[in-house]
């Protein structure tokens, strides 16, 4: 059967009573539940999920460090990296909406008195955040469409990689997801009355304080309403509803105005600037000069983070158009217009991206939600027509016992894969969040004292996990583009934040590199840097591990080889057990903290 606000055919025998009939000629068929889980356990099982992610996903994306977390770390402790784009010349990244975690990072002091703890506060309440716009979603999903597919998107929710890391992202496509989840809830809910307004303002929050090109997502909504509005199936009211949206929007919009009108010292609209950028940014600038991929991209990427719900969530608008055609009486054309209005975003996102030469696995975040649901509606889809008891077809006359252990089976292989990759990315890449927090240890920073990136630069988890008194710091090695630099710390006679207003030297929006942002080695106390077994030394990149003259590790873990390790162990998790061949085997490297030997005598 085909998602629908329709009641629920009774069972054969049973005569179907509307609600508000107080009697009828036959048995009252018992209505379906409105939930399968109870809100709130639909919540805590999303919010465990989350939380284990808050707690060991390591941070893939080097722009959510100098991009968010180095920013949020200046305005709660006066000094952080800075990246070419809070430079006050092209001031592409709000304030307001980095302030509005680094206020949350200062209640976790509440807690500890760490940068660590605040570190991971922050993450904790973007977990609670997630949880709660997916638990709303899962409200609206089963009340408006049916508690199977509620149930299905649960699962997918919980069990994903793609939701395990994009949930506690500090990135403003994350946030975005968290509006989507919102917006598409308040669309999809009519009960008690139409929701576009608010629909309309958690869009328009996500593309104002967050990522501006997600306001796109709302556009089928917006759509349906004004063809609903054009042919009288709604009230006229819908016109104002509109309208109280997109004010609700531009209070967001203007508070976040004046926001970044207080810190870069000028008047900044930041998410039109963004737009023009990427789109108008001209010869030699915009995002195309960060690198480029295939089409093919964010298939093998979503494949990878959905495996089986991604190729569902792109078979939802086949398995639409086959049921509405082959399958009598399981759509009306009301039916029809409101899944296809649902399913739309996830194609309309997907498309656009895909012709874009610049691609990022954050870019997809915002749709997130919208291919859960296209994947829960393919396969409600699929198990309407895999139950089907119509002798006159083959999947009819197929024994149940055989139909539920090979759905059951399909939904257990996809969980069980997610968890694999999830348990696997982990144990892999966790090595810069641990060898890090080893300088949380009194007495292992002293005032003044560096630590040092060279190669492994984009791997740095943020000043959160340093001490207070210590500084990071880049050194030479193969890299050629533009490094962050570091906010201003002037103090007497420049007033609150200065590093935000002060033009910062050594900037440039072509990724031109500038030697001012590197310090010589000889002043680091630290260094971090990786040792992968077949690798090269070089000049600008040696072993610094294996140079035991002088530096001592203080604290080392294992990261994954890539190079040496076989795809299907790149993939998911397996375990490093003795009987397993050698091609599917994890090859290990070594990520280390180093300290400067002290000279003898």
């Amino acid at each position: 059967m085909a998602p629908a606000t329709t009641p629920v055919a009774p069972p054969p025998g049973q005569e179907y009573l509307a609600p508000s009939a107080k009697h009828g000629k036959g048995p009252i068929a018992k209505p379906e539940p409105l939930f399968f889980l109870p809100l709130n356990i639909a919540f805590y099982l999303c919010l465990l999920s989350h939380i284990l992610a808050a707690a060991y996903a390591p941070i893939p994306d080097c722009d959510e460090v100098f991009n968010y977390w180095e920013p949020s770390h200046y305005l709660s402790h006066g000094h952080g990296l800075q990246t070419w784009e809070y430079s006050p010349e092209y001031a592409l990244r709000s304030w307001f909406y980095v302030g509005l975690h680094a206020a949350i990072g200062r209640l976790g002091f509440l807690f500890g008195r760490t940068k660590s703890l605040e570190f991971y506060f922050i993450r904790m309440i973007l977990a609670i955040a997630c949880a709660a716009s997916e638990t709303r979603l899962f409200s609206a999903i089963s009340r408006s469409l049916n508690p199977r597919i509620g149930i299905i998107y649960l699962a997918i929710t919980a069990f994903s990689p793609g939701m395990f890391q994009a949930s506690i992202a500090f990135l403003p496509s994350s946030f975005a997801m968290y509006t989507s989840n919102l917006g598409l809830a308040a669309f999809m809910d009519w009960q008690g009355g139409s929701k576009t307004a608010t629909g309309i303002m958690w869009f328009g929050i996500g593309a104002t304080v967050g990522w501006p090109f997600a306001g796109i997502l709302a556009l089928p909504f917006i759509l349906e309403e004004f063809l609903l509005a054009t042919v009288g199936a709604v009230r006229p009211d819908v016109w104002l509803k509109f309208l109280d949206g997109t004010v609700r929007t531009l209070v967001v919009l203007g508070l976040q105005f004046f926001i970044d009108f207080f810190f870069y010292r000028e008047p900044v609209v930041v998410p039109v600037r963004l737009i023009f950028y990427n789109i108008f940014g001209g010869k030699d600038r915009g995002p195309n000069i960060f690198g480029t991929e295939p089409w093919t991209f964010y298939f093998k990427n979503l494949l990878l983070n959905f495996n089986l719900w991604f190729l569902l969530a792109l078979a939802a608008a086949p398995f639409l158009f086959a049921q509405y055609m082959f399958r009598l009486h399981a759509s009306t054309k009301q039916t029809l217009l409101r899944t296809c209005t649902f399913i739309t975003p996830f194609y309309m996102w997907l498309t656009i991206f895909t012709v874009q030469p610049h691609k990022e696995e954050r870019f997809m975040y915002p749709a997130y939600p919208f291919l859960v649901l296209n994947a829960a509606i393919a396969f409600h889809m699929l198990l309407a027509y895999v139950g089907s008891r119509n002798r006159g077809e083959l999947i009819g006359r197929i024994p149940v016992q055989i139909k539920v252990a090979l759905m059951a089976g399909l939904v257990l292989a996809a969980m069980n894969l997610g968890l694999l990759r999830t348990i696997g990315n982990v144990t892999a890449y966790r090595a810069p969040l641990e060898v890090y927090q080893a300088l949380q240890t009194p007495a292992k920073a002293n005032s003044g004292e560096t630590v040092c990136m060279g190669k492994e630069w984009y791997r740095f988890p943020s000043s959160y996990l340093l001490p207070d008194e210590m500084r990071p710091k880049f050194v030479k090695s193969e890299f050629a583009g533009l490094l962050p630099g570091e906010f201003s710390e002037a103090k007497v006679g420049f007033g609150f934040y200065p590093g935000a207003w002060l033009v910062p030297p050594g900037m440039n929006d072509r990724n031109e590199e500038d030697v001012g942002k590197y310090t010589k080695i000889e002043h680091c106390s630290y260094l971090v840097d990786s040792y992968m077994p077949d690798s090269a030394s070089t000049e600008l990149e040696p072993h610094y591990i294996l140079d035991e003259e002088t530096w001592e590790k203080v604290a080392c873990s294992n990261f994954l080889d890539v190079s040496r390790t076989s795809t299907i162990a790149r993939t998911i998790w397996i375990p490093d057990l003795p009987m397993l061949p050698e091609a599917l085997r994890r090859k290990w490297g070594t990520y280390c903290l180093l300290r400067r030997r002290r000279p003898s005598g």
